[in-house]
């Protein structure tokens, strides 16, 4: 399966593993829950994947690569005790808990989560000290003396042998006791999430194009040539930063990332003739409504006798600005959603504590705010993206508090009111983003119909969209007639297939 079909078995498991009976007890026996085993090639998302599974569930993850840990940190330092057996006193060892039980112990102390997903990484590759912990681990779900608390969802993932070579081959009795999902690299699944995460148009377009590139593995030891989703993604990252300080591009750079030098050339050649396209043509004035009718015309023209690779490459040009306004949007959206929620805290907070001083309210409320979300980045249940935004609702709510010292609010009504004028110009600012959202989406379909009418170029513009989370969440909220009258092109399996062999089968033409 592929992994986002990996995601939706996770959560399907965490679902019947903590569904319980009229009496509170698991519905699923513990010794029953099977522990889930991923096996997959490197860099596909198999860490994240538990991390999204985990939010989406409400549930806790503790989470460790194993690699990096002894013998004794997994199993717990042994203790020697005195015992008595049959009226004699005997010497005992004892093992202090697991580090790893510890945790899993720790994070629901602090989050007050009683569930959760224990997740084990590249459990296949541990030392041969560590090996017979790990196989006690996935057959009788103990670190050493210590159990995993009812309630923690047990989760491995392991790469295959041809990917590893410190991979060892886990034998029958111990795969009889897991779920064992293997799963496949898939590019179509990756582009939903690729456009979502901002990737380089020119990784995204390439990869429309030599979807066969995305991940492979050639070769043995020394000589193994290879590129992954990981490779794509932090290349992507670089480009963005090298365009950005206008640092030049170079084939021995992408060489770092892709490593096989047939892909690198390949890509870097393409990403040569990206950039002439994105200088050739002024998408972005379309997306924001400054070009004149010349430059629409010119464009409209040369693309209609562009060969294929040029075309796709600005109707990538065109996604990867809609899907960055759409970004921007989801995070002004999830920054409201977040000042909503404390502004529900807030007034009922405020009200029950109404006879304190107006400002030495706002600024215990602040703390109490501080202190909790420094407590969920400290256990580690919040993602990167999700603690940068709720960073970013804090210093939003900061600025606020300090509206309440300078405009001098006497009571309590006048603190909430200063909040809540904070939280209405976010409102404001969303929908000033639709607007423009709207108008990006209307010009550029507009602009496709005129240049390619129902073709290739359209059906994969409609396509991508309607895959994607961001924009499908976006157009279903908010009406768009020009995208609904073309339902009956998208999502059409036979049309995306044919089209995916035809590419295939193209070379690229050389930098103008």
């Amino acid at each position: 399966m592929n992994i986002k079909e990996a995601k939706e078995e996770i959560i399907h498991t965490v679902q019947a593993y903590t569904a319980k009976d009229e009496d509170g007890n698991y519905r699923i026996l513990p010794r029953r829950q099977r522990p889930l085993l991923l096996i997959g090639p490197p860099g596909i998302g198999k860490t994240a994947v538990m991390e999204q599974a985990a939010a989406q569930c409400q549930v806790g993850l503790v989470s460790y690569t194993i690699t990096h840990h002894t013998r004794q940190s997994a199993v717990g330092l042994p203790l020697v005790e005195k015992k008595e057996y049959g009226g004699r006193e005997y010497t005992v060892t004892e093992y202090t808990m697991s580090e790893i039980v510890a945790s899993v112990y720790e994070q629901m102390e602090l989050t007050g989560k009683k569930e959760g997903i224990l997740f084990i990484d590249e459990i296949n590759c541990v030392s041969e000290t560590l090996a017979p912990t790990m196989l006690q681990f996935l057959q009788c779900k103990t670190f050493g003396n210590h159990k995993i608390p009812q309630g923690w969802v047990i989760a491995a993932a392991g790469n295959p042998e041809e990917y590893n070579r410190s991979a060892r081959e886990l034998d029958m009795v111990t795969l009889d006791r897991v779920r064992r999902i293997s799963i496949e690299a898939d590019v179509s699944v990756w582009r939903e999430y690729a456009q979502q995460a901002g990737i380089h148009g020119a990784v995204l377009s390439y990869l429309e194009l030599r979807p066969q590139n995305f991940y492979s593995v050639e070769g043995e030891g020394s000589e193994r040539k290879f590129v992954t989703a990981r490779g794509w993604e932090d290349l992507s990252e670089l480009l963005k930063e090298y365009e950005r300080q206008v640092i030049p591009v170079t084939e021995i750079v992408v060489g770092e990332y892709l490593q096989n030098p047939a892909i690198a050339e390949d890509f870097y050649s393409y990403y040569r003739l990206y950039q002439s396209y994105r200088e050739r043509y002024p998408v972005r004035k379309i997306l924001d409504g400054t070009f004149c009718q010349k430059e629409w015309q010119f464009m409209k023209e040369r693309l209609r006798s562009a060969l294929v690779d040029e075309r796709l490459s600005a109707v990538q040009m065109f996604l990867s600005g809609i899907h960055s306004q759409l970004q921007r949007y989801e995070r002004e959206r999830k920054i409201v959603e977040f000042l909503t929620q404390k502004m529900a805290a807030l007034e009922g907070w405020g009200r029950q504590q109404a006879d304190r001083p107006a400002a030495e309210l706002a600024a215990e409320f602040l703390r109490n705010q501080e202190r909790a979300l420094h407590v969920r980045s400290q256990t580690g249940i919040l993602s990167e993206e999700e603690e940068r935004r709720e960073e970013q609702g804090l210093r939003i709510l900061r600025q606020a508090g300090f509206r309440t010292k300078e405009w001098d609010c006497k009571s309590w009504e006048d603190v909430y009111r200063v909040f809540l004028g904070v939280l209405e110009e976010r409102k404001r600012k969303i929908q000033e983003q639709e607007k423009v959202i709207d108008g990006a989406l209307d010009r550029s379909l507009v602009f496709l119909e005129e240049c390619f009418a129902e073709g290739q170029e359209m059906l994969v513009f409609l396509s991508d969209l309607s895959r994607s989370p961001d924009a499908g969440r976006y157009l279903k909220e908010h009406s768009c007639p020009r995208f609904e009258a073309h339902k009956d092109l998208m999502m059409v399996e036979e049309q995306e297939e044919k089209l995916r062999r035809q590419l295939e089968k193209l070379s690229f033409s050389d930098p103008v």
